[in-house]
């Protein structure tokens, strides 16, 4: 199978995109695959890494400054042609969009040029990209039931988000091999690029944590380390990021993060209780409605970012720890949201699409 795939900015898009990719390559060994992104985003260093082929083009994102309106204007326009090109020349079975404003020129010349395309939506109120490439994807593929809504009906099918199935094959890590003894174990991160707001505020509670019968491991983000680095707690570790966080999701009993929607489908398939602090910067606060979700069905527990202090955020965790049953409850209620099939239902989707090529 020849493949383009395309997403582009956050770990949300681009990781769910790698499980595609890797599902193509265990189902079909031989295939090709070209992956469209960005000149100066994440994937370009993500993608190259893993040894698959790496194309980047230059555009950005709609911006409220005029200017900059008219540049992306520009450079819409420029990545069109270029992606036809690239199109036209890879012949390719069919065109995957996994999110982001890059996927808009791929998956809009792969129509117009007459190939199978897909979309793949992750969160709950889907993205502007998303919303646009509506008319000309072939197949939208949607990680929640509630999402579906937005979608031309026809097209729509519910699969789940790609990390789900995926990190069900990591093998697990020991509290040991973290640095730790056998105490319940808290993972705190707020996503790839980590958060300076709830950085700050979770290290303010530290002295505290430190005098608490459980384990800490705080992944600052890249971009914050040096800050924090310095620990003086024997029960909180400290690191920058983590290369294998469904191997480490397996062994937490508790995880605070944000609400995006690739943690919350690992979360949700492995069973991990979390306490989420979805981001207040994001698109049509898609976080705070993903968080919401699990919090409805009594399957987490949110703290606004607004309301997030040291205090509440001990009390948080001193509440869903100490509380077996309604720790047990929430459990049971949170497995019930994993899609443990995700991959295969995605696959699926491909295969038909590219047999109707055929």
């Amino acid at each position: 199978m020849k493949v383009i795939i395309s997403a582009a900015g956050t770990g949300g898009h681009i990781y769910p995109a790698i499980s595609i990719i890797n599902k193509i390559k265990k189902m079909e060994p031989n295939s090709e695959i070209i992956y469209i992104g960005t000149t100066d985003r994440m994937e370009k260093d993500v993608i190259p890494k893993m040894g698959i082929k790496y194309i980047g083009i230059n555009i950005s994102g709609l911006s409220k400054n005029i200017l900059k309106l008219i540049k992306s204007f520009f450079q819409m326009s420029s990545a069109i042609k270029r992606c036809r090109k690239i199109i036209k020349s890879f012949d390719p079975d069919i065109v995957i969009g996994v999110g982001g404003y890059v996927t808009v020129p791929v998956i809009f010349s792969a129509n117009k040029l007459g190939y199978k395309t897909i979309i793949h939506e992750q969160n709950i109120i889907p993205g502007k990209a998303n919303i646009f490439l509506n008319k000309y994807a072939d197949k939208i593929l949607v990680s929640l039931q509630e999402s579906m809504k937005f979608f031309n009906s026809e097209k729509v099918v519910f699969t789940g988000n790609p990390r789900g199935e995926e990190v069900l094959n990591a093998k697990p890590v020991t509290k040991f091999s973290l640095g730790f003894d056998n105490k319940k174990l808290i993972l705190i991160t707020m996503g790839s690029l980590g958060s300076k707001t709830v950085n700050d505020i979770i290290a303010n509670s530290f002295k505290e944590m430190s005098e608490k019968d459980y384990n800490v491991l705080f992944v600052t983000g890249d971009k914050y380390y040096d800050k924090y680095k310095d620990n003086k707690y024997k029960n909180i570790k400290i690191v920058s990021y983590l290369d294998n966080m469904p191997s480490v999701l397996k062994t937490v009993d508790l995880i605070i993060t944000r609400a995006g929607a690739t943690i919350l489908s690992e979360i949700t398939t492995l069973g991990v209780v979390p306490v989420l602090i979805p981001s207040p910067y994001v698109p049509n606060n898609h976080q705070y409605l993903n968080a919401m979700l699990l919090v409805e069905k009594e399957a987490g527990f949110m703290i606004e970012e607004k309301d997030l202090t040291a205090k509440k955020i001990l009390s948080e965790i001193d509440m869903v720890l100490s509380d077996q049953d309604k720790y047990n409850k929430t459990l049971k209620n949170l497995k019930k949201l994993g899609t443990p099939n995700s991959l295969d239902n995605i696959y699926k989707e491909i295969v038909k699409l590219v047999g109707e090529k055929a």
